[in-house]
């Protein structure tokens, strides 16, 4: 395994890579996220299979990751609908640094996911480009003001989805945050109609063991791609935008 830290356009990348990974994730974090990074990627040997994870920094989490702007749902910070930057980010910097790092090792398959925010953020890139095989959302806040009726209308491009959610989550003080229960069930029924899709129950809050929760989330996409996605998809870093 290597680890590689650099910078792409004025944002940090942490890149864990076995040998000629047969699947690469792309994962947004806070500076909470980068710290846990290790224990993640040690987690993540679970998966039996070789893997490149490549973790970059948002700034403002609020903004980077939301689609759309919303007022406040906790504390004082609007949410500023900046996910289409960072998805440009991504797809215009991002990886075509990865391609020129890891192109010599082979061509993975892509998968977005995330913890929180960046769950959603995941779920949402899949809805603007066909790129990723996979998305794993742990903990998304699929309670974020207007998501279920725009996933209704924007189709998730990527053939499988993992969902997760603490079991304590939808218990929470705050009205907005406590209907993700109910969110996340009408999510994952909405996807079984035409993905691979699987709804898992962690017990704890929101706040719990959010590096394994997500090195789980990867895993069970990582079980799940049996080929190349140039075999059944696009090639890396060669998609189509919805």
């Amino acid at each position: 395994m290597q680890k590689t830290t650099f910078d792409c356009a004025g944002r940090k990348l942490w890149l864990y890579s076995d040998r000629t990974p047969g699947i690469l994730f792309l994962q947004p974090v806070d500076e909470r996220d980068a710290g846990l990074l290790d224990r993640q990627w040690d987690a993540m040997q679970s998966c039996g299979r070789p893997l490149a994870l490549a973790a970059f920094e948002v700034g403002d989490w609020n903004r980077d990751l939301s689609p759309w702007e919303a007022p406040p749902v906790f504390g004082k910070v609007p949410f500023g609908g900046g996910a289409e930057e960072t998805l440009r980010f991504v797809t215009d910097r991002l990886l075509p640094e990865l391609r020129a790092r890891l192109a010599p090792e082979g061509n993975p398959a892509l998968c977005m996911g995330g913890y929180s925010l960046a769950g959603l953020f995941a779920l949402w890139a899949a809805t603007r480009t066909a790129l990723f095989s996979g998305v794993a959302a742990a903990s998304p806040s699929v309670w974020f003001p207007g998501w279920m009726d725009y996933v209704k209308a924007h189709p998730i491009l990527a053939s499988k989805v993992y969902l997760s959610l603490g079991d304590r989550e939808e218990r929470a003080k705050n009205p907005v945050m406590a209907t993700v229960g109910e969110r996340i069930r009408d999510l994952a029924a909405l996807l079984r109609e035409d993905h691979s899709v699987t709804l898992e129950w962690n017990p704890g809050n929101h706040f719990q063991d959010s590096e394994l929760r997500t090195a789980k989330a990867f895993c069970w996409v990582a079980a799940r791609e049996k080929r190349r996605m140039a075999e059944g998809g696009p090639a890396f870093g060669e998609g189509r935008e919805a």
